[in-house]
C-alpha cells in the first residue's frame, strides 16, 4: 500500500511538469471510504495528511479515533451531505467539497456561525448536466458567489465537479477544462482570488484533471487498492 502511494504521488508529480505545473500547487486526497484505519495508518506513516470521506458517520468515527490518540489530520467531506448532518462535521473538517445547494450552504452558514468558526466550502457543480449527479447548474453559481456576503462563516474557494465514468479517460477533458474556465471567470469577474481551487479528478482520470488545472484530487483505490464491501 506505501508502494501504491508512492507511486501515485510520483505519477501525480510528473503529469504537474508534463502540464508546466508545479507538483506542489496539486493536493492529494486519500479517499479513505470503506477502509479500516489499519489501512490508512500506512499511508499516515509516510507523512500524508488529507483524507477524504464520504459518510458523516464513517468520518467522524475515524476522527473519534485518531484524536484519542491524539492524531489530527486534515479530513475532507466529499460525498453528498444532507443538512441535518452538517453539525456534526462543521467544526471537524478541513474542507466540504460537496456543497450542492442553496440550502445546504445557508445550513452550513447556521452551524458555522453556532460553532464560532468560518469554514471552507467549495461548490459542487454539474458540469456535466448528468441528471444522476448533484450539483448547481452552470447559471446558478455566480448569483450564489454574489451573494457571499450572507454568508460571513463561510470561505467560498472554488468548485468542485464529477466527470462521468468513461472508458476512455480522454472523454473527461472537456468538462474538467469547462470547470477551470468557470472557476477563473467568475475569481476574475467578481474579484474573488481565493476562489481558486478546483477538486476534480479521481483514480480513472487523474492525468486528465492536472493537466486542465485540478489543485485537488480525490483518489482511493489507486491508493489502497479493492474497497472492502
Amino acid at each position: 500500500m506505501q508502494k501504491a502511494y508512492q507511486a501515485v504521488q510520483e505519477d501525480i508529480r510528473q503529469s504537474a511538469i508534463r502540464a508546466g505545473r508545479s507538483p506542489e500547487a496539486v493536493k492529494l486526497i486519500a479517499v479513505s471510504k470503506n477502509y479500516d484505519t489499519v489501512d490508512i495508518d500506512a499511508i499516515l506513516a509516510l507523512g500524508h495528511k488529507d483524507l477524504g470521506e464520504n459518510r458523516v458517520q464513517e468520518m467522524n468515527a475515524k476522527i473519534d479515533f485518531y484524536q484519542a490518540n491524539e492524531k489530527y489530520y486534515n479530513w475532507h467531506m466529499i460525498g453528498t451531505l444532507q443538512r441535518n448532518k452538517v453539525r456534526q462535521i462543521v467544526d471537524r473538517v478541513a474542507l466540504i467539497h460537496s456543497v450542492d445547494s442553496l440550502r445546504l450552504l445557508k445550513e452550513i452558514e447556521k452551524r458555522a456561525a453556532q460553532a464560532n468558526i468560518t469554514i471552507d466550502v467549495l461548490l459542487q457543480v454539474n458540469i456535466s448536466q448528468e441528471k444522476s449527479k448533484y450539483g448547481f447548474d452552470i447559471d446558478e453559481i455566480k448569483p450564489v458567489l454574489r451573494k457571499k456576503d450572507n454568508f460571513p462563516h463561510v470561505r467560498l474557494r472554488g468548485l468542485m465537479t464529477m466527470a462521468p465514468h468513461y472508458d476512455d479517460p480522454e472523454l473527461t477533458r472537456p468538462i474538467f477544462k469547462a470547470t477551470r474556465q468557470l472557476q477563473e471567470e467568475l475569481s476574475a469577474e467578481l474579484n474573488m482570488p481565493e476562489f481558486d481551487q478546483l477538486s476534480m479528478g479521481m483514480t480513472n482520470d487523474y492525468h486528465q484533471a492536472i493537466e486542465e488545472g485540478s489543485t485537488m484530487l480525490r483518489i482511493g483505490s489507486a491508493i489502497f487498492g479493492s474497497r472492502y464491501q
